[in-house]
């Protein structure tokens, strides 16, 4: 006899966690590795670029790399994405092996990799430092955040010093549907005649598949006498170049109308006081 359908609040309810919680005092093998690091790294006589260059290129499988990071404050996406900016490579234990001067000599010009760790590996720390600790990637999350909203703000200002009227974070109406936006002129919904998408993301790939998405939106739906900006920064693009040139690829082919960094908002203060005297815009 087949089994009766359950009903959906009934399935519902039968949904459980499908990971179990972990013991955050249980050591593992990574734990283990990292332990025996940070007491190499405390036995050191003295602390410069080449005795850390020398101990980082004897660690296994880049094991030191990732070490170095905890040190400074970075999560092992972040510390490759800085890798990659910086030294060309995300590759942990080949920037170990081929150029761990290197490595160290960029980590302590970023981070202050020799300050912290000296400030750090004879420290004595107690039950309050053990939970900062595990609190540390929401503490990453609000500042990811804060460096997304930075961007945001900063075309605010320009939109406000250019005495335009403009609404935030919102949607537009184009030719047969709505997209969002991070900044529409003068203002979202059927009004909105120039919008301008912001994405700074430094490492999440996610929110920048996300981002991509938005803007390919916007692109889609535009009127023809609608302008379309997208500004756009963060390292963590360049672990995305395929996403990056999708965007690219939007501006060259003139479905947008203009894409930008931190270093060019001068000519995308332009590029937005051109088209807004183009459609009139500008207070009298």
């Amino acid at each position: 006899m087949p089994t009766a359908i359950p009903s959906f609040e009934e399935y519902v309810a039968s949904l459980g966690a499908l990971t179990a919680h972990v013991d955050p005092t249980l050591e593992n093998e990574e734990g283990r590795l990292i332990k025996g690091a940070a007491e190499e790294l405390a036995s050191l006589q003295t602390i410069t670029h080449e005795t850390l260059a020398s101990w980082v290129a004897a660690q296994p499988s880049g094991t030191g790399v990732g070490v170095f990071g905890l040190v400074v404050g970075l999560s092992q996406e972040r510390l490759r994405n800085s890798l990659r900016h910086g030294l060309g490579s995300p590759a942990f234990g080949k920037l170990a092996r081929e150029n761990p001067l290197g490595l160290v000599a960029y980590m302590d010009a970023e981070y202050s990799l020799l300050s912290l760790l000296e400030a750090q590996r004879h420290r004595q720390y107690d039950f309050g430092d053990v939970l900062v600790a595990r609190a540390g990637t929401r503490a990453l999350a609000t500042r990811a955040g804060q460096a997304g909203r930075q961007l945001e703000d900063e075309i605010e200002e320009i939109a406000k010093n250019l005495g335009l009227p403009y609404q935030t974070r919102c949607r537009f109406e184009g030719r047969t549907a709505t997209a969002p936006c991070d900044l529409a002129l003068p203002a979202g919904d059927s009004e909105a005649q120039i919008v301008v998408a912001a994405k700074s993301f430094g490492s999440t790939g996610s929110k920048l598949t996300d981002a991509v998405r938005e803007i390919e939106e916007m692109a889609l739906v535009r009127k023809p006498t609608q302008f379309v900006f997208a500004v756009i920064d963060g390292i963590g693009w360049k672990g995305r170049i395929n996403d990056l040139r999708r965007i690219y690829n939007l501006w060259s082919s003139g479905q947008i109308n203009g894409m930008y960094t931190m270093a060019s908002l001068g000519q995308f203060q332009e590029d937005l006081a051109e088209a807004a005297a183009i459609l009139r815009l500008t207070t009298p």
